[in-house]
């Protein structure tokens, strides 16, 4: 008698391209309830809490120091903006943590690594749709707070998008906000704990910029200036300041080489290290 062997045949496993990894990502950062609670803190903040600035700036315009009103008058858009990014930016912090460090808080990175067993890509589509995610919310937020401020500052300093660079800086402003993303998620992903990484963020944003400020001597003041969000606001200026060292872009290129290369270390540990 003839023996007969039966085989079956593994079913082929195709592996998931990039845009089913974004699809993915986009699928889970919008079914996470932190995001769109933290988005939509963003959308109010940015214009809500820049009127407030903008206000006691016009009521106090007479008697305002000199030095401060001047540079006012030099850039308008920039202090309209700068003033929503001091409410907006912790925001994007705590947010840009939590995307990737609550998966390893929770333990759903393990989910995600096996059903995607390459790392970089899965990393870098979660980057890629936080980055356009924050863009998307915070340019309609720049766009919202820069009406409302131009509107407040129209019998002091008219100001409109058609001013040389005041379009840029408008939607600098979300670039910023969506950059300074990308870099809460590289500090995420590099300590893995949800409470380290928004302290070191908001240590990079609110302590160690106004710390370096302090420091004497021109060391100080291009340490100040190379810092990561010290220059990377400089693209939410129309105009490049008396005292800035670098332009808008160069602030914004010296922001994304800093975010680069902490995302190329994440990459580099995500790979070494266990889930």
């Amino acid at each position: 008698m003839t023996a007969v062997t039966a085989t079956t045949a593994a079913p082929a496993v195709r592996s998931a391209g990039f845009g089913r990894l974004v699809q993915s990502e986009w699928t889970k950062i919008r079914s996470v309830r932190s995001t769109g609670w933290s988005l939509a803190l963003l959308a109010v903040l940015f214009p809500g809490l820049m009127p407030v600035f903008v206000g006691m700036a016009v009521s106090d315009w007479e008697h305002m120091n000199p030095v401060d009103r001047a540079a006012i008058v030099a850039d308008p858009a920039g202090f309209m903006l700068g003033s929503g990014f001091l409410t907006s930016q912790p925001v994007i912090c705590v947010l840009g943590v939590l995307v990737i460090a609550s998966e390893y808080s929770t333990g759903m990175i393990r989910s995600s690594l096996l059903a995607v067993p390459r790392r970089l890509p899965m990393l870098a589509a979660k980057s890629v749709v936080f980055f356009v995610v924050v863009f998307v919310v915070s340019v309609v937020a720049s766009f919202v707070a820069f009406s409302i401020g131009a509107a407040m500052l129209q019998e002091k300093v008219p100001v409109s998008l058609g001013d040389p660079g005041v379009l840029r800086a408008v939607i600098g402003g979300g670039l910023y906000l969506a950059l300074l993303g990308v870099f809460s998620l590289a500090i995420g992903a590099l300590v893995r704990h949800t409470a380290a990484g928004i302290s070191i963020v908001i240590g990079f944003v609110l302590v160690l910029a106004p710390l370096a400020a302090t420091l004497p001597g021109k060391a100080g003041d291009y340490i100040h200036a190379y810092l990561p969000t010290e220059a990377g606001l400089l693209i939410g200026q129309a105009k490049q300041g008396a005292n800035d060292l670098l332009t808008p872009w160069q602030g914004f290129g010296v922001f994304v080489l800093w975010t680069a290369v902490l995302m190329i270390i994440a990459a580099v540990l995500l790979k070494r290290r266990d889930a």
